[in-house]
């Protein structure tokens, strides 16, 4: 075997775009600081941006949930289709972790990248109990074998949506996967707002208690589903996509906002951020503006 035929090492990616950006290098920051061994796999952030056919898609319409949405790359989760595309940024081999921005680790991401897969292709929590939202999987956080996932291809795929033959919320929930190739972690490796001694990888996963927005405008697409989508599609056909939904608010869990801005501090520290970088975000509306004043009154992180 030549040095060209090894598997490459393994990778976390990281999706995102402009508005979660600062969320995005927070993330990195924690998977390397938390892992006993951050010299053996690499990250690599995913910016939406840096791909021409979301741009030649703007304004167009696509199928959601049944139902035709228009696509908006200035959502707040514009990026998600990028998390379908770690299995060809390694060349279909080895093994990837992708995760979304609002994920932050504070436990050794290695553990994970290295368990045992069981031959499955990908590697998951639900999104729920099996009955709810019927058993579809949380793709925010996924263990990939990427040799068995050569039919993931991204530009493709996103196409299918605007021809309306793909549905968003089947591929965003692997319900067009066969389900004999998933499988399941435990949910401690995609914890959902929850944050306890066990917890490997914090999730924000409620996007109005994020805790770097508090206090801006909410500026993302809430899902249409449930006895009330009726009235949820109703609202966002009279008043537009992100009328009457408000502003962010507090996260109730001050820890998980001490945890973000502890990590922050550390990445200001480092020069992962910029104080010039967080004062443009904050500018754009994409973090509180009193980050700043957060970061001085949240205390230090214990060492890794």
């Amino acid at each position: 075997m030549t040095a060209s035929d090894a598997a490459p090492r393994p990778q976390v990616f990281i999706q995102t775009n402009a508005k979660q950006l600062i969320g995005a290098l927070v993330s990195a920051h924690s998977l390397k600081r938390n892992s006993a061994h951050g010299d053996a796999f690499d990250v690599t952030i995913m910016h939406r941006e840096d791909h021409a056919f979301f741009a030649a898609r703007q304004g167009q319409l696509f199928l959601r949930g049944g139902d035709k949405r228009v696509w908006d790359n200035a959502d707040l989760q514009s990026f998600t289709p990028l998390r379908f595309m770690p299995p060809a940024l390694m060349g279909y081999r080895g093994r990837a972790v992708v995760i979304d921005p609002d994920i932050f680790a504070v436990g050794d991401i290695w553990e994970l990248l290295t368990r045992d897969m069981q031959g499955k292709a990908v590697v998951c929590r639900r999104r729920g109990s099996a009955s709810d939202r019927n058993g579809a999987y949380a793709t925010s956080v996924m263990l990939l074998d990427c040799a068995q996932l050569s039919h993931w291809r991204v530009e493709e795929n996103f196409a299918e949506l605007f021809a309306f033959t793909r549905d968003y919320m089947d591929w965003i929930s692997l319900k067009l996967e066969p389900p004999s190739t998933v499988g399941l972690f435990e949910e401690q490796w995609n914890d959902f707002d929850r944050l306890t001694p066990a917890t490997r990888l914090l999730h924000n996963t409620r996007r109005r208690t994020q805790p770097w927005k508090t206090g801006l405008p909410v500026d993302y697409r809430p899902a249409e589903h449930g006895p009330f989508a009726w009235a949820l599609r109703a609202r966002r056909r009279l008043f537009g996509e992100y009328g009457l939904l408000g502003h962010y608010v507090p996260h109730p869990d001050r820890r998980q906002e001490a945890l973000f801005f502890g990590l922050l501090r550390e990445c200001l520290a480092s020069g992962a951020v910029s104080e010039a970088q967080l004062r443009e975000a904050m500018a754009q509306n994409h973090i509180r503006h009193d980050a700043l004043a957060v970061i001085e009154r949240s205390p230090r992180l214990a060492a890794a």
